[in-house]
């Protein structure tokens, strides 16, 4: 495994306990005004039946697909996200990480799989993205909800690369911060074109003070 795929590991065994309660706290202000109610709109919208969150966390949209009648797996790598969320209940939840799901060890389909800011590496998010037709239900769609590009490039030439992660806008009792892969749009496009992902459709959602985009979700079927 790349060094950088292992540290987002780690760095996430490290931190689950303050993530958990970044999010249950609302603490994260783009989720709470924007991109928590974009994720939900776009589920919504295909009118699924089941679902598979991939990188659930501590399973906030678990819990909020399940509560509208949507039957929903959320799966994640970090044990102690996944005892989070069995905590509070309100779905299914089951430890695994995007190896084992790119190597055929889910065995479910469901009408939407999410990726809700939960495609942060490279080759393991490539790995991942081709695993996930099998996991599509007959005309049912991947929904990728992650950070837009042309927002969070900064100074940094524009082009796919390894950055540095941040806690900032998080809240506190963080420790270190994991790498990210940047991905241009170009990127996100062939990432998914090579995984057999046809996009259907692209929100920008828009944050309501800044009217810049809050995140991209890019919605897409088997091809």
């Amino acid at each position: 495994m790349d060094a950088h795929e292992r540290d987002i590991l780690e760095v996430w065994h490290e931190n689950a306990a303050p993530w958990t309660q970044a999010v249950r706290g609302k603490m994260i202000a783009s989720r709470r005004l924007v991109t928590d109610r974009a994720m939900l709109d776009a589920v919504r919208a295909r009118r699924p039946r089941t679902a598979i969150d991939l990188g659930c966390g501590e399973g906030w949209l678990v819990r909020a697909l399940a509560a509208e009648g949507i039957e929903t797996l959320g799966i994640d790598a970090v044990p102690a996200l996944i005892a989070a969320a069995r905590d509070v209940g309100g779905g299914r939840f089951l430890a695994m990480d995007y190896a084992a799901i790119a190597a055929g060890s889910l065995r479910e389909r469901a009408d939407v799989v999410t990726c809700n800011f939960s495609l942060l590496g490279g080759a393991s998010v490539d790995a991942l993205l081709r695993a996930v037709p099998a996991l599509l239900a007959p005309d049912g769609a991947l929904i990728v909800q992650t950070l837009h590009p042309f927002t969070v490039c900064g100074d940094a030439p524009y082009a796919d690369s390894w950055r540095e992660g941040s806690w900032q806008g998080c809240g506190e009792g963080f420790g270190r911060a994991a790498p990210w892969y940047f991905r241009t749009l170009a990127g996100w496009l062939d990432a998914l074109s090579q995984a057999r992902l046809r996009v259907t459709r692209v929100v920008e959602p828009a944050h309501p003070h800044t009217g810049r985009p809050a995140s991209l979700i890019l919605i897409a079927e088997a091809a």
